[in-house]
Formats: structure tokens, sequence, C-alpha cells
């Protein structure tokens, strides 16, 4: 039991000096920075969902409104930041678009999934597809 003291002070002391590591938290679209530099108006809803993939809410009492949600939190008693992407078609026909986004995430999460999973995720991606 003495022994264990010790170890846990210490587990306690570093953990209450913000010290540990902080993994965030990503839910919903991260839509990436060129792809929405890429929307034009007059765009139909096929283009524009191949831009930005599957909208989080498709709301069925108006469909001519799409909307990308993502959501950031940091540990486990953060608060979350929301954000909302918002398109809008007239007639099957992309009209306009605002909102936010977090354009940087998704960069930095491919990079960082390089530096915890390996460079071999694209590969296996690639083997599976008949390419490697």
């Amino acid at each position: 039991m003495r022994k264990l003291l010790p170890l846990l002070l210490a587990t306690l002391l570093v953990s209450g000096c913000g010290l540990l590591y902080r993994q965030p938290i990503f839910q919903g679209n991260l839509l990436e920075k060129t792809a929405v530099d890429q929307l034009q108006a007059g765009m139909d809803q096929r283009q524009v969902m191949m831009l930005l993939g599957t909208p989080s809410v498709q709301d069925p009492f108006h469909h001519d409104r799409w909307d990308y949600v993502a959501s950031q939190r940091i540990g486990r008693h953060g608060a979350p930041t929301v954000k909302t992407m918002t398109v809008w078609f007239e007639n099957g026909q992309l009209s306009r678009w605002e909102g936010e986004y977090f354009p940087e995430q998704d960069s930095e999460l491919a990079k960082n999934s390089v530096r915890y999973f390996g460079p071999n995720l694209s590969k296996d991606k690639d083997k599976k597809k008949g390419r490697g």
C-alpha cells in the first residue's frame, strides 16, 4: 500500500496541472476548405453532394435547405463548439450558402491519422481495390 500511495499522489498532481493530453472529439460533417471554395451558384444537388458529402440535416419540410453540422469538444467536461454550414437550393440549383465550419480540422485530422495510424492506411485501401 505504501508503494501505491506515491504513484496515486503523482497521478493526482499531474492530472490537476493540465499536463495530460486531451483528445479533441469531432462529430458531424467536417468540410474541406477546398471543397467549400469550389461551390458555385447554379450547381445541382448531386454536384453539391459530391463536394460536401451527405448533409447532417435534410429537413423533410424544406427540401431546398441542407445543413452541415459539426461539433468539436476538447476534454470530457468542455462545452462543445458547434458550427453549421447551410446551403439553399432554388429549383434544384444551388442559390446560396452561408455559415461556419472547421476548415482547418479536416487537413489536420488527415495529418494526425498518418502519425497515429501510419502511412499504410491509404496503401491498405489501395490493396483492397486491387491497385497494390
